[in-house]
Protein backbone atom coordinates (compact mmCIF):
# COMPACT_ATOMS: atom_id res chain seq x y z
CA UNK A 1 0.00 0.00 0.00
CA UNK A 2 1.60 3.08 -0.80
CA UNK A 3 0.88 6.25 1.21
CA UNK A 4 1.02 9.93 0.02
CA UNK A 5 2.27 12.41 3.18
CA UNK A 6 -1.04 13.66 3.39
CA UNK A 7 -2.39 10.05 4.04
CA UNK A 8 0.74 9.30 6.52
CA UNK A 9 0.03 12.17 8.44
CA UNK A 10 -3.66 11.37 9.33
CA UNK A 11 -2.23 7.95 10.60
CA UNK A 12 0.10 9.41 12.52
CA UNK A 13 -2.46 11.29 14.53
CA UNK A 14 -4.88 8.83 15.21
CA UNK A 15 -2.30 6.22 15.96
CA UNK A 16 -0.58 9.03 18.05
CA UNK A 17 -2.35 10.09 21.51
CA UNK A 18 -2.66 13.65 22.09
CA UNK A 19 0.47 15.35 24.45
CA UNK A 20 -0.36 17.55 27.33
CA UNK A 21 2.28 19.92 26.31
CA UNK A 22 1.29 22.49 29.10
CA UNK A 23 1.99 19.86 31.86
CA UNK A 24 4.95 18.86 29.82
CA UNK A 25 6.82 22.08 29.97
CA UNK A 26 5.04 22.85 33.55
CA UNK A 27 6.97 19.16 34.63
CA UNK A 28 10.16 19.95 33.06
CA UNK A 29 10.31 24.36 34.14
CA UNK A 30 9.68 23.05 38.13
CA UNK A 31 12.53 19.85 37.42
CA UNK A 32 14.95 21.89 35.90
CA UNK A 33 14.68 24.49 38.27
CA UNK A 34 14.62 22.03 41.21
CA UNK A 35 17.77 20.90 39.80
CA UNK A 36 19.37 24.25 39.67
CA UNK A 37 17.86 25.39 42.85
CA UNK A 38 19.64 22.69 44.46
CA UNK A 39 23.01 23.51 42.82
CA UNK A 40 22.78 27.17 44.15
CA UNK A 41 21.84 25.44 47.85
CA UNK A 42 24.67 23.09 47.60
CA UNK A 43 27.13 26.41 46.39
CA UNK A 44 25.62 28.48 49.41
CA UNK A 45 26.47 25.45 51.87
CA UNK A 46 30.13 24.88 50.76
CA UNK A 47 30.49 29.22 50.55
CA UNK A 48 30.24 28.89 54.47
CA UNK A 49 33.49 26.72 54.52
CA UNK A 50 35.32 27.51 51.40
CA UNK A 51 36.09 30.14 49.04
CA UNK A 52 33.74 30.93 46.32
CA UNK A 53 36.07 28.91 43.72
CA UNK A 54 36.07 26.12 45.27
CA UNK A 55 32.82 26.25 46.48
CA UNK A 56 31.29 26.27 42.85
CA UNK A 57 33.90 23.26 42.08
CA UNK A 58 32.74 21.30 44.89
CA UNK A 59 29.09 22.12 43.71
CA UNK A 60 29.23 20.57 40.49
CA UNK A 61 31.03 17.43 41.99
CA UNK A 62 28.39 16.97 44.32
CA UNK A 63 25.99 17.35 41.27
CA UNK A 64 27.44 15.04 38.90
CA UNK A 65 28.18 12.32 41.94
CA UNK A 66 24.48 12.90 42.57
CA UNK A 67 23.16 12.34 39.45
CA UNK A 68 25.15 9.13 38.72
CA UNK A 69 24.31 7.80 41.80
CA UNK A 70 20.77 8.37 40.64
CA UNK A 71 21.37 6.78 37.64
CA UNK A 72 22.42 3.95 38.97
CA UNK A 73 19.33 3.40 41.02
CA UNK A 74 17.58 4.19 38.37
CA UNK A 75 15.47 7.03 39.29
CA UNK A 76 16.92 9.48 37.06
CA UNK A 77 15.56 7.89 34.05
CA UNK A 78 12.20 7.74 36.17
CA UNK A 79 12.38 11.27 37.29
CA UNK A 80 13.09 11.84 33.39
CA UNK A 81 10.11 9.76 31.84
CA UNK A 82 8.33 12.89 33.92
CA UNK A 83 10.13 15.74 33.52
CA UNK A 84 11.80 15.29 29.83
CA UNK A 85 13.69 17.83 28.92
CA UNK A 86 14.05 19.43 32.78
CA UNK A 87 16.61 16.63 33.55
CA UNK A 88 18.92 17.90 30.51
CA UNK A 89 20.19 20.87 33.09
CA UNK A 90 24.32 20.46 31.62
CA UNK A 91 26.16 19.15 34.40
CA UNK A 92 23.11 16.50 35.28
CA UNK A 93 22.22 15.66 32.40
CA UNK A 94 25.61 15.01 30.82
CA UNK A 95 26.72 13.23 33.72
CA UNK A 96 23.68 10.87 33.00
CA UNK A 97 24.33 10.62 29.55
CA UNK A 98 27.60 9.16 30.93
CA UNK A 99 26.86 6.49 33.48
CA UNK A 100 23.60 5.29 31.37
CA UNK A 101 26.05 3.56 28.98
CA UNK A 102 28.08 2.16 31.12
CA UNK A 103 25.41 0.78 33.24
CA UNK A 104 23.56 -1.27 30.05
CA UNK A 105 26.71 -2.42 28.68
CA UNK A 106 28.30 -3.69 31.90
CA UNK A 107 27.65 -7.05 31.22
CA UNK A 108 29.74 -6.74 27.85
CA UNK A 109 32.66 -6.39 29.84
CA UNK A 110 34.82 -3.58 31.02
CA UNK A 111 37.13 -3.10 27.71
CA UNK A 112 34.03 -4.40 24.89
CA UNK A 113 31.02 -2.74 27.15
CA UNK A 114 31.99 0.33 29.80
CA UNK A 115 34.91 1.19 27.95
CA UNK A 116 33.88 1.16 24.53
CA UNK A 117 30.22 2.42 25.43
CA UNK A 118 30.76 4.44 27.84
CA UNK A 119 30.71 7.97 25.34
CA UNK A 120 28.36 6.99 22.91
CA UNK A 121 25.68 9.74 23.88
CA UNK A 122 28.37 12.33 25.58
CA UNK A 123 31.59 11.96 22.91
CA UNK A 124 29.55 13.80 20.18
CA UNK A 125 28.85 16.61 22.44
CA UNK A 126 32.80 16.12 24.00
CA UNK A 127 34.10 16.79 20.60
CA UNK A 128 32.07 19.12 18.99
CA UNK A 129 31.88 21.43 22.11
CA UNK A 130 35.87 21.15 22.28
CA UNK A 131 36.24 21.94 18.49
CA UNK A 132 33.43 24.80 18.95
CA UNK A 133 35.36 26.35 22.21
CA UNK A 134 38.72 26.21 20.13
CA UNK A 135 36.79 27.77 17.15
CA UNK A 136 35.74 31.10 19.05
CA UNK A 137 38.69 31.33 21.37
CA UNK A 138 40.19 31.81 17.64
CA UNK A 139 38.14 34.26 16.62
CA UNK A 140 38.02 36.27 20.09
CA UNK A 141 41.92 36.01 19.66
CA UNK A 142 41.94 37.27 16.50
CA UNK A 143 39.30 40.02 17.75
CA UNK A 144 41.75 41.45 20.03
CA UNK A 145 44.87 41.22 18.01
CA UNK A 146 42.53 44.02 14.98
Amino acid sequence: MKLNPKQYDQMVKKASPPSPVLKDCLWAFFVGGGICLMGEALRNFYLMWYDKELAGTLTSITLVFLSAVTTMLGWYQKLAAHAGAGTLVPITGFANSVVSPAIEFKAEGWVTGVGSKIFNIAGPVIAFGTLASWVWGLLYWAMGKF
